[in-house]
This record gives structure tokens, C-alpha cells and sequence, in this order.
């Protein structure tokens, strides 16, 4: 509760300074979509706006389906998205003349979360994977307790429920599945439920310390039996590929972006913007997407941006 009354304030602070502003050139930005990206893009809208004091940033979630509707229907700037858009989104975008062009500002490690007493120490991803196809169904399947499997994930407009479906479960999740509308209640419902399993954004469990979060345990993944089990807390097993549950987050605009936008967006893939990146949880710009980027936002990457 401290979480969602904490990204309501953050929020509320953002839409003031959106009201307050005198300035009379400045320019408004409408940020809306993923709730995975909420917290970092939060982030960074309150550090670029004690820079710039020409912009106002409001910053929503409600999901990357939200976003990218809200895109579509011109009703945002700058939508945020965990996952693609999907063919029909972007049929539908031309069909109103929006152009969708997508960036990426940071990485994500999706961790799978528990309840700290729960005595499973780590899984495999195919493990996962049949896990919330409802294949395995108790605890004791895995090597743990005769426990029944209390499954949590996101709802179908969330871009992490999208990217979990098609590149850990390769398949339809389990109907047993509780759907929640954001992270924040899937990791209130692990610190409760002994018997849970979750999936988030490793950025929302980790302090700005570098501790995972009290009350729930990120368990370990590997990519397949007999090798090595990592967690998504440490940079290295991101950027050598041991940890196999790794995503980029997109920004989305109609069009290459210009004007305090792009700035913004240039702020975000800068030296100091990918700091905040790391210091909020997530992992810098992986080299895979500097070409992307650079075509949308025709700039040249510093070398200290990427890995």
C-alpha cells in the first residue's frame, strides 16, 4: 500500500508542476503506458525537470496496451512499452495517420519472486514456464513442499503478461492464474502468500541499496538443467546472458520525435539518464538497440551509455 500511495504522490507532484509552471514557453510532455517503466520514468522526469525548467513531464501508467491506445488516439506523446507494439496496434496507428517509432531506453530483468519462507531455492526457466502453463501444479513438482501453487501475473493488456506468455511460457498460462492489475499488488500478494509465485520487473524489488526488497525472495533462474542458476540482481549475468529472462523497455512517439521530447529522450540514453537507470534497477542500453536508436533519434551513443 505504501508503494501505490507513494506513485500516487509522485504522480500528483508531477501533475502539479504541470499546472504550476509560469514560464510561458513551457512545454508539456504526456508520458503514459507500462507500469513496469512507471517508477524509472518517474525518475526521470523529475531529474530532467529541475534541469529544464521549460518542460513539464506528466507521468501515468495503467499498462503498455494503455499506452499504446493512448498513442494511437493522440492522446499521449510518449508511450511506454514493456513489450512490441503487435501488428494490428500498428495497422490501426496508420490507419489514423500516427507512425509509430519505437525506442529503447533500458533493459529489464524480470524477476520471479516468492515468499521468503517458501524452501525452493531456484528453477530452471522451463520450470517457470510449466509452472503457469498449470503443468506443475505443487510445490513439491520443483523439489519443494506438498503445497499447491498459488499463481499471480499481471492482466492480458500488460505488456510484461504478453512478453511472460510468449518467451517463458511459449504457451496459454494456467486458469487458475490470478490476474492483478499492477505489480505493486503482485508483490503485496508474494509477501503474504507462501505458497505464491510471481513475476516483476527486477526494479521493482530492489532498493536503491541494492537489497531486495523485505518480505519477498527473488529466486534464482537458469537457462536450462545443469546450468548454473543466476539472479537478476547482478549487472554481470545481464550483460554475459546467463540470466534468461531479460527485455528491452520501449518508448514509443508518432514519429521521430522533435522539440523538448526529444530532448527529454536524448536526457534518458545520456551518461547521467542511464545512471538513473541503473540506480533505479534496471540495466543500460544493451549495444543490440544503439542502431534502433539512433535511427529515431539521429544521435551518435557515448561510449560510457552502453555495454
Amino acid at each position: 500500500m505504501k508503494h501505490i500511495l507513494f506513485l500516487l504522490a509522485a504522480m500528483t507532484i508531477l501533475c502539479y508542476a504541470s499546472c504550476d509552471r509560469a514560464h510561458p514557453n513551457v512545454e508539456n510532455v504526456i508520458i503514459k503506458g507500462s507500469d513496469t517503466e512507471v517508477n524509472l520514468a518517474l525518475a526521470l522526469a523529475e531529474h530532467y525537470m529541475e534541469k529544464d525548467e521549460d518542460i513539464s513531464i506528466a507521468v501515468t501508467g495503467g499498462g503498455s496496451g494503455a499506452g499504446i491506445a493512448a498513442l494511437i488516439n493522440g492522446k499521449t506523446g510518449l508511450a511506454n512499452s514493456s513489450r512490441s507494439m503487435r501488428t494490428e496496434e500498428i495497422r490501426l496507428a496508420n490507419t489514423r495517420n500516427v507512425q509509430p517509432m519505437a525506442s529503447v531506453f533500458a533493459m529489464d530483468g524480470l524477476a520471479i519472486i516468492v515468499h521468503p519462507d517458501l524452501p525452493v531455492s531456484a528453477l530452471t526457466v522451463q520450470q517457470v514456464g510449466a509452472i503457469y502453463r498449470g503443468e506443475i501444479e505443487n510445490w513439491r513438482g520443483v523439489g519443494g513442499p506438498d503445497m499447491p501453487i498459488s499463481l499471480y501475473g499481471r492482466q492480458s493488456n500488460s505488456g510484461t503478461f504478453v512478453y511472460f506468455r510468449d518467451s517463458v511460457l511459449r504457451g496459454e498460462y494456467a486458469r487458475n492464474l490470478k490476474q492483478m492489475n499492477g505489480t505493486a499488488q503482485m508483490v503485496e500478494g508474494m509477501k503474504t502468500d507462501r505458497a505464491g509465485i510471481a513475476y516483476v520487473g527486477v526494479g521493482y524489488v530492489v532498493q536503491k541499496d541494492g537489497q531486495t526488497m523485505p518480505g519477498i525472495k527473488i529466486l534464482p533462474i537458469s537457462a536450462g538443467e545443469g546450468l548454473p542458476a543466476v539472479a537478476p540482481t547482478d549487472l554481470a549475468n545481464i550483460i554475459d546472458g546467463s540470466y534468461p529472462i531479460v527485455r528491452p523497455l520501449f518508448q514509443y512517439t508518432n514519429g521521430r520525435p522533435n522539440g523538448k521530447l526529444r530532448d527529454f529522450m536524448l536526457f534518458c540514453l545520456s551518461e547521467v539518464g542511464q545512471q538513473i537507470v541503473t540506480e533505479s534497477g534496471y540495466y543500460p542500453v544493451s549495444k543490440r538497440y544503439q542502431a534502433q536508436n539512433e535511427q529515431v533519434l539521429n544521435f551518435s551513443y557515448a561510449d560510457a551509455t552502453s555495454y
